[in-house]
């Protein structure tokens, strides 16, 4: 028994981790912290059982900390994002232009004529005018390891359908400058 506890606590604090670390969203980033507790909780019966009251103090505060990160992720922001996109679909059906949630430009698929060319990483904006200047892409490499960095101007971009479509040909895409992830232009 004692070894298949711990087994559970260890794939699931693995498990855990890898949801809350890859962000992919309130829900994803929710469930991490279910997995989070389940493990946490697991790491308090072998604490127990094996007699270490570190491993048991640490888990007591885990347990709390994961209680925590469920409600924040799956109530709290959960429903600041549902509350985003109700209001996005409202405004598409009002006069005038449509809205989306800011927080989609750190995380919308950017598009070229229908084709994947990378994720939105964030966007610059004019602190008076409250213009969008620019969007920063990512593409390519392996969890941010490899990965290029365009800076491609909102003039040439809009949002559609939860997507950042990018009104150039690739090749145009391809000559955007390349920003690195420390320093990138102020205009």
């Amino acid at each position: 028994m004692f070894d298949l506890i711990s087994w559970v606590a260890t794939i699931a604090t693995i498990g855990g981790a890898l949801l809350t670390a890859s962000n992919l969203g309130a829900r994803v980033t929710g469930t991490g912290f279910i997995v989070f507790l389940a493990g946490s909780l697991c790491w308090l019966g072998v604490g127990l059982m094996s007699g270490q009251p570190a491993l048991l103090w640490t888990n007591a505060v885990l347990t709390v900390l994961n209680l925590f990160g469920i409600w924040r992720w799956l109530g709290r922001q959960a429903a600041v994002e549902e509350g985003a996109r109700a209001a996005a679909e409202a405004s598409e059906a009002t006069p005038g232009e449509a809205l989306f949630p800011a927080s989609l430009l750190s995380r919308a698929k950017a598009v070229i004529a229908g084709e994947d060319v990378g994720t939105c990483v964030d966007a610059m904006v004019g602190e008076c005018s409250g213009r969008l200047a620019y969007v920063v892409v990512s593409e390519g490499g392996v969890a941010g390891v490899g990965e290029r960095l365009r800076q491609v101007p909102w003039t040439c971009a809009r949002v559609e359908n939860d997507r950042l479509v990018v009104g150039l040909d690739r090749g145009r895409y391809e000559s955007l400058p390349e920003v690195t992830k420390d320093q990138w232009p102020g205009h």
